[in-house]
């Protein structure tokens, strides 16, 4: 026998698959293809949209993101319907499977409740500058459905997971008009006290920018003795654009004899004890 004759049923089984399930393999990479390209215009068109009605920009990306899963989702299974998976059959093994993937997916799914908690209850948004744990802290640019994008304060970009922003205290330092400069200085033992509480209201009530009114007036005053001089309180309100440069002339206005006290051993660099970030 013609060895060719003993390979044709396995040829003409391969061209027999090859035609049945070929054009439905092919046909599910297209609307795999079109269904991904359709979710990417779509989703950009929800932006621009959004963005022509003034939406909030914290919610505007994370309607993209839910919208544009949604197509793919639909893709999907449409593209398992051209190997005869029916979508209820679908829908039955993705329930089955539920706990196991919820367990794998753990992280990933803690992201996405916690990104909606933070587009609901929103406890900051885009354009506002904050800290959490660790070396958590910028400027807020995006709220995506698993991270969080910053903008550090060196220019450099973090991505955080949303879960442990909303899973830990965080700190908004924009959401207030006003903000509080808050400065310890200390004067040795010998030098009158009563000269220097005078010496720092002069320096506050020449400065124009600080905000002095029935429920923010300044503080100043003693507030410890220690071993190494009398330490002194001053605290004044100002308006959140100015914080930085009132904080800075404050210090740079007081007199000789009167020092700054020296920040604690916690205190990041080049920030004044008692003073936030800006």
């Amino acid at each position: 026998m013609d060895p060719l004759d003993k390979l044709r049923p396995v040829y003409n089984f391969l061209m027999t698959a090859g035609v049945s399930y070929g054009v439905d393999l092919l046909m599910a990479i297209l609307i795999l293809l079109v269904g991904w390209w359709i979710s990417n215009r779509v989703a950009n068109a929800v932006k621009r949209a959004l963005g022509r009605t003034n939406a909030d920009a914290t919610f505007t990306p994370v309607m993209a993101s839910l919208v544009q899963w949604s197509i793919r989702v639909v893709a999907i299974v449409a593209a398992l319907g051209k190997f005869g998976v029916a979508a209820a059959s679908i829908l039955t093994v993705l329930g089955a499977a539920g706990l196991a993937i919820g367990l794998a997916l753990q992280g990933t799914l803690q992201n996405i409740a916690a990104g909606l908690m933070l587009l609901l209850l929103r406890p900051f948004k885009v354009g506002d500058y904050i800290e959490g744990v660790g070396a958590t802290a910028g400027t807020v640019n995006e709220i995506g459905l698993f991270t969080t994008r910053l903008t550090k304060s060196d220019g450099v970009i973090m991505f955080v997971p949303n879960s442990t922003i909303w899973a830990n205290p965080v700190t908004n330092f924009t959401s207030n008009d006003r903000r509080r400069v808050v400065l310890n200085v200390v004067i040795p033992e010998d030098q009158n006290i009563e000269e220097s509480l005078a010496s720092l209201n002069r320096i506050v009530a020449t400065d124009p920018r600080i905000i002095n009114d029935e429920k923010t007036k300044p503080w100043i005053a003693v507030s410890e003795y220690t071993d190494t001089g009398v330490k002194l309180n001053v605290g004044v309100w100002t308006s959140r654009a100015d914080y930085a440069n009132v904080q800075a002339d404050l210090l740079r206005q007081i007199k000789p004899g009167i020092k700054p006290a020296e920040s604690p051993a916690d205190a990041p660099a080049g920030i004044s004890p008692g003073a936030a970030p800006a």
